[in-house]
């Protein structure tokens, strides 16, 4: 990776690339940013673009593509069948990944919803570090049920801890042992666990991850959405991988999985997914699936000029210099907030700064969703859109009751060559002033309650008049500035 130091002695991120495509931005007034933020049911995924200036929702499909990337764009072959993109695409992956079979899907939870169609029947147990809420949904759809057996030290906001995504190796063998190898279909890692942090996990603990499966004849599955982050975390963080490439680092994880899947709108810089198995049995057993909730089996959902797309991101992503970026940034915004005394994730994971939540509002309780709270006064103080990652973005359980997250999460997403570091310092800046007012702020209630993946559509109110007084304090501070 490029060294770059500063002769003044400060530690900055420094962009590996050169900005040659802009889109504008708008900043609305503090008091159109509060009706917007109603309007939209105090749920940032209800908000339109239009009216926010730092997208920081999430990182998935939103990178900015690269001029190779742009460029191979214009040679796809869009013949519905036999098209020479997909033998571009398939050809790629199996030279990433090492695995002879590959399956197409639009993204990574339509992957999701063939493995666990295909692979999970009603009584299963899928053992995994931490759950994505799209993956638990799928699996608890078809009868079976989660379990996560992350380290403790994940759950804990502020450590030293390098990865706080291992798995718990001892509660791994045990859960197996209770629950018998025939309940389990799979054992799933999440690279970089979305829901605690964007936390990796090391290379040596999937190493032994996988030799639990190999001694219980378990498939050992990959989510490898947000595995560039973790490789970069691998190399900087992990001694016996210092000197290896990112290739190599990829390849020695790949020889420990059966299946790997993607979702391309974060590995890969563009959008689209994919499934790449070892063994023909699980190839065949998913294969019909494809024509059924895709498309054809050599494009998958995909736009094919997307795939050409995919297939020079992939390349980019195991350039170090690329993936280190986003990374790097994170860790300087988190480590800045951690400086002015605002609680946060640390050490920084990937995919984005995550606040905490239940330190930050300590005073509005779990059932006032105090995450989703937060997200809803920082687009008023700043026109910046965050996503929940906490109880609102858990199912309820069977009586009803609320799935009070482990963690109370705003996650600050950083897209990928997209933000330039003043940016970064104006969303710091932000959320510092939020946090010296947060006395000001108050909880959510539903008013519209989706009962599957609620956080997504569903619609909340402030409790009282805490939005006014956030808008007035803001007014007195700032005075006329957007």
């Amino acid at each position: 990776m490029a060294n770059v130091k500063f002769f003044s002695g400060k530690s900055l991120p420094l962009e590996m690339h050169k900005v040659r495509i802009v889109q504008k931005l708008n900043l609305p007034p503090v008091e159109k940013r509060q009706f917007l933020m109603n309007e939209a049911g105090n749920n940032t995924f209800l908000l339109q673009n239009r009216d926010v200036f730092m997208d920081m929702l999430t990182d998935s499909g939103v990178n900015a593509m690269s001029d190779l990337q742009q460029a191979a764009m214009l040679r796809a072959d869009d013949a519905y069948a036999g098209s020479e993109t997909y033998n571009r695409m398939v050809t790629k992956v199996r030279e990433i990944f090492g695995m002879e079979y590959f399956l197409p899907v639009h993204q990574g939870r339509a992957a999701e919803n063939i493995l666990a169609t295909a692979l999970v029947k009603p009584g299963d147990v899928v053992p995994m570090n931490f759950h994505f809420t799209t993956t638990k949904a799928h699996i608890t759809r078809m009868g079976g049920s989660v379990e996560e057996l992350v380290i403790p030290e994940a759950l804990e906001p502020i450590n030293d801890c390098p990865f706080k995504g291992n798995f718990d190796i001892p509660r791994l063998e045990a859960l197996i042992q209770k629950v018998g190898p025939e309940h389990i279909p799979f054992v799933r890692i999440e690279a970089g666990t979305n829901l605690i942090g964007g936390q990796p996990l090391s290379l040596q603990n999937m190493r032994e991850v996988s030799a639990v499966c190999k001694k219980y004849n378990i498939r050992l599955m990959l989510d490898a959405s947000l595995l560039q982050d973790n490789l970069y975390f691998i190399k900087a963080r992990e001694e016996a991988c210092k000197n290896m490439t990112i290739r190599e680092i990829t390849a020695e994880i790949s020889a420990l999985m059966d299946i790997i899947y993607f979702s391309a709108r974060k590995f890969g810089f563009a959008r689209g997914g994919g499934i790449s198995m070892r063994h023909q049995d699980d190839e065949l057993r998913m294969k019909e699936f494809i024509p059924l909730y895709e498309g054809f089996l050599t494009y998958g959902g995909m736009s094919v000029r997307e795939m050409e797309a995919i297939v020079v991101g992939l390349d980019e992503s195991m350039d170090e210099d690329i993936i280190s970026q986003g990374p790097l940034f994170i860790q300087y915004m988190a480590n800045e907030l951690h400086k002015r005394g605002v609680p946060v994730i640390l050490p920084a994971g990937g995919l984005g700064c995550h606040l905490n939540a239940s330190a930050f509002l300590e005073h509005v309780p779990h059932e006032q969703y105090p995450a989703g709270a937060l997200a809803a006064a920082l687009y008023i103080a700043s026109g910046i859109r965050g996503m929940e990652r906490g109880t609102l973005s858990e199912q309820r359980n069977e009586d009803g009751s609320e799935r009070y997250a482990e963690l109370e999460l705003l996650r600050l997403a950083m897209p990928r060559r997209v933000y330039t570091l003043s940016q970064v310092e104006y969303a710091i800046d932000r959320v510092e002033w939020l946090y010296n007012n947060r006395h000001l702020i108050g909880g959510l209630n539903f008013v519209e309650e989706p009962s599957v993946l609620r956080f997504f559509f569903g619609r909340l109110e402030p409790i009282g008049d805490w939005q006014d007084k956030l808008v007035a304090k803001f007014r007195e501070d700032f005075g006329d500035s957007l």
